[in-house]
């Protein structure tokens, strides 16, 4: 590994880091912009989809990272700032002191993520999520509940984006995705693929604690506040999840990780 010294925060060889947080919103060429070790680690491990490009690592924290460090591709430089000069390049402290560079993932067409589920099988659906946040916890628990794949309507809000990518703790460059086609389209999807979707709902028809684990399962989850549409609804099983003292709100990630721990018990 040749670690290259950076002094200089209008480097053309470091562009893609310019100001990374005005840029978010209007996209990198493809490119996924990876912060913080963690979300490192799982771009340099076995079970990522992404192409590491390149790394941008404050000074101090080079030894401490070199074994980490050692697994970029020998194409893929590495280069180190100090901490001023880093700041500089991406436009406020960066405190984690940790970025990196990387290819997007293929995007899978509904029938591609589907063909190789098995029996058992739970997939992931969101409808309209277009909170960052909100999206990064979603693909975190379909990570950690063993999802096979996470499918995103075209309302959803891109899983790619930075703050996405570190909220998922880097499940967004390993989890297989389809993205961009309307709800509809992925509910005919799942229905030709023999998976029966089941619509997270504070009116829905079977309490979450009735269900049993196995058979091919959909999970879909719709926006904080407007929820699923009743089109929706009516295409699906409905499934609530029973609250005290007619409380009937959690957050989407919150609600999305207890009905995944259920459909995956055992």
């Amino acid at each position: 590994m040749t670690i290259i010294p950076l002094t200089d925060p209008a480097d053309p060889r470091i562009a893609d880091y310019l100001n990374i947080r005005e840029r978010d919103l209007v996209g990198r060429r493809g490119r996924v912009v990876i912060e913080g070790r963690v979300v490192l680690e799982t771009l340099l491990s076995p079970a990522s989809r992404a192409r590491p490009l390149s790394a941008l690592i404050a000074a101090h924290r080079i030894e401490a990272l070199s074994d980490l460090l050692a697994r970029m591709p020998e194409a893929a430089p590495v280069f180190a700032a100090e901490q001023a000069v880093m700041d500089a390049v991406v436009g406020f402290p960066i405190h984690r002191g940790i970025l990196a560079m990387a290819d997007r993932p293929a995007d899978l067409t509904p029938g591609e993520l589907l063909a190789e589920a098995p029996d058992d099988a739970v997939v992931v659906v969101a409808a309209g999520v277009s909170n960052h946040d909100n999206l990064g916890g979603i693909l975190r628990n379909g990570a950690a509940f063993g999802a096979h794949g996470v499918m995103l309507d075209d309302r959803c809000s891109d899983p790619f984006y930075r703050k996405a990518v570190r909220v998922s703790v880097g499940a967004a460059l390993r989890l297989p995705l389809s993205t961009g086609r309307p709800i509809g389209k992925l509910l005919d999807a799942l229905t030709t693929s023999g998976f029966e979707p089941l619509a997270l709902s504070p009116g829905g028809e079977t309490p979450l604690h009735a269900l049993r684990p196995g058979g091919r399962r959909a999970l879909i989850l719709g926006a904080e506040g407007p929820g699923l549409s009743a089109e929706v609804l009516a295409r699906c099983h409905t499934v609530a999840i029973p609250m005290y003292g007619g409380f009937d709100s959690l957050n989407v990630t919150t609600a999305g990780a207890v009905a995944l721990s259920r459909l995956r018990a055992g």
